[in-house]
Order: structure tokens, then C-alpha cells, then sequence
């Protein structure tokens, strides 16, 4: 049966720079939506999304737009039919495709717009960390292997996944025990949007504005969301795009609005993201995002350090 039979939507089109192959643009009557589908054994998840995305919305109000909620519809295991979440359908351009093309004042507007994200997400305090259940958004923890209190504990499990050779293994625990030592005093957990790049990032520039002239106006796909490290989503940010102009407007936000000096708060970040990176190495193959996390991963290791970036990163 078709996504479109499932659904009852009679046009659907795939979302452009998704991989998930689950998150589609519909239009009836002129409106257009954005639908999400869910496995039909997938409960919580379409009344947990809209959960998140109202929390979202709440932490972000007058800062960036988060899409509201048109309907959500339970999916139905017995009969296969999927569960949906519809949103609205934000204006911009995802970042990933307006941020190349931007002058140095323009990068710069954008690392500031999105450092106000950051630190808005930053400072939206959760009780502990963990993933969101249901509509209520408790939370709950991890399941193995990420429910580790240690970076170095998940290298022993992922290690066989990662396609590294033993002295690799060896230098990729030590660069977790530094991470982790560098998370030791940076207790906390708040709302982490969880895939916060480019890609998901809507965009708008006013070439007439003074000071590069772009905001955001979107924020999406917050599939990935959950109560976690205030560092993790800036890490995401600085992971590939790294043109000094954005990441000295993005650093600089983030660390007037958090108080923390941009040394400390660019290290915690590479420090948070190290699990992200090395989730998303074991999936090479799978996408480009996942083959260039995988290079990183490996330029991280040879020269122990965090900051590294692979030879060929755009």
C-alpha cells in the first residue's frame, strides 16, 4: 500500500533534504502542510512530537519560529494505518543551501540569529537527562548503550561499528576521557532540539537590512528532541559549517546570553558533540552527512583533537 493510501492525502511529495523518507509536503485547498508518518506500532509518537513542538515554541517565543500543530492522528496498528503529525509550512530557505552563498556580514547575522537559538534552548532547564516518552514528555533514560554516564563507556560498544584499527580505538577512548573531563563541571540538562543544523534551519535575508540582514524563520524536524547537555546543539552548529565570521557571531552570542567565556563554550561544545559524531560515523554509507561525520571522526582521532576537521570538509 502507498504512503499516500495509508494517509488518505491525495499528493504527496517527499521534503527536500530529508533522509528519513518520512516527512513529506502536502497542499489541499491552496495550503500547504508539512506531514510527518509514524510507524503504526509508533503509539506516543505523533502526540509526543506536537508535545515537543509546543515546548519548543514556548522556549522560542520571539525568536525563531517553531511549526504549529494542524492536526495529529493516532496511528492504528491492527488495520497498518500510520499515525501523522501536520504541521504548518514555514517560509525561508534551509540554511544549508542560503549559507554558502552568504558574504561575511551575512554569515555573521546568521551565527548571531542562530546563537540566540542556542542560547534560548540553553537556558530552558529540564530535571535530568533523557528522552521524551510520551505527550507528557516525561522522561525517561536512555536506553544501552546511550544510557552511559561516559563518553569513553560507549567506544567499547561502538568501536566495532566506527571501522577504526586498534590504535584508533586507543586514541578515540583517550579523546572521550578529555571530552568527559571537559563536561565534568558542566552539569544540567535542558531542551536539545537534537539535529540542530543547517539543514533543518529555515533562513530568510533582507539584502536591504543593514548588518547582513538574516533571520531565522523556521526551525524544524525536531524528531531527535530530548532533555540533554545545554552544549550539545551548539556543537551541532560548529560541527562543519566553521567559517570564522559565522562562528565568531555564533560563539559570541551564546556566550554574552549564557555568561560563559567563548574558549570554555567552544570546547564543551566539540566535547557534547563527540556522541553525535560517533553515532553518526557508525552509519556511513547511509547518507553524506553520516560518510563525512565518519572522516571527521577519523581526522579527530589521528591528531587527538577536537577541533580537527576532515581534509575534504566543504
Amino acid at each position: 500500500m502507498s504512503d499516500q493510501q495509508q494517509t488518505g492525502f491525495a499528493g504527496l511529495e517527499p521534503m527536500e533534504g530529508g533522509w528519513s523518507g518520512r516527512t513529506f509536503l502536502a497542499e489541499a485547498g491552496g495550503e500547504r502542510t508539512v506531514v510527518r508518518v509514524y510507524d503504526p506500532d509508533d503509539h506516543d509518537g505523533p502526540t509526543r512530537d506536537a508535545a515537543v513542538l509546543a515546548l519548543g515554541s514556548a522556549v522560542l517565543a520571539g525568536c525563531a519560529p517553531v511549526p504549529s500543530v494542524v492536526e495529529v492522528r493516532d496511528g492504528d496498528a491492527a488495520s497498518g494505518a500510520p499515525g501523522l503529525l501536520l504541521t504548518e509550512h514555514l517560509p525561508g530557505t534551509r540554511g544549508d543551501l542560503l549559507l554558502p552563498g552568504l558574504d561575511e556580514p551575512g554569515l555573521a547575522a546568521a551565527g548571531a540569529a542562530l546563537g540566540e537559538v542556542v542560547a534560548r534552548l540553553a537556558g530552558s532547564v529540564q530535571l535530568r537527562a533523557g528522552r521524551f516518552a510520551d505527550a507528557s514528555l516525561r522522561i525517561e533514560a536512555w536506553e544501552p548503550p546511550w544510557d552511559a554516564a561516559l563518553l569513553e563507556e560507549l567506544v567499547e560498544v561502538l568501536a566495532p561499528r566506527l571501522g577504526l584499527d586498534d590504535p584508533e580505538v586507543r586514541e578515540l577512548s583517550a579523546l572521550c576521557r578529555h571530552a568527559d573531563d571537559v563536561l565534568a563541571g558542566a552539569s544540567g540538562a535542558c531542551l536539545v532540539h537534537g539535529d540542530l543544523n543547517p539543514k533543518n534551519l529555515l533562513l530568510v535575508r533582507d539584502p536591504d537590512a543593514t548588518g547582513g540582514g538574516v533571520s531565522v524563520s523556521g526551525v524544524l524536524d525536531w524528531e531527535f528532541a530530548h532533555a540533554g547537555s545545554p552544549w550539545a546543539d551548539l556543537g551541532n552548529l560548529l560541527r562543519f559549517d566553521r567559517a570564522p565570521a559565522y562562528v565568531d557571531a555564533l560563539l559570541g552570542t551564546v556566550a554574552e546570553r549564557r555568561g560563559v567565556d567563548v574558549a570554555t563554550l567552544v570546547e564543551r561544545a566539540r566535547a557534547a558533540d563527540l556522541v553525535a559524531v560517533m553515532e553518526l560515523a557508525t552509519r556511513r554509507g547511509d547518507n553524506p552527512v553520516a560518510d563525512l561525520a565518519h572522516r571527521q571522526l577519523v581526522a579527530m582521532v589521528r591528531r587527538g583533537d577536537l577541533h580537527a576537521v576532515a581534509d575534504d570538509a566543504p
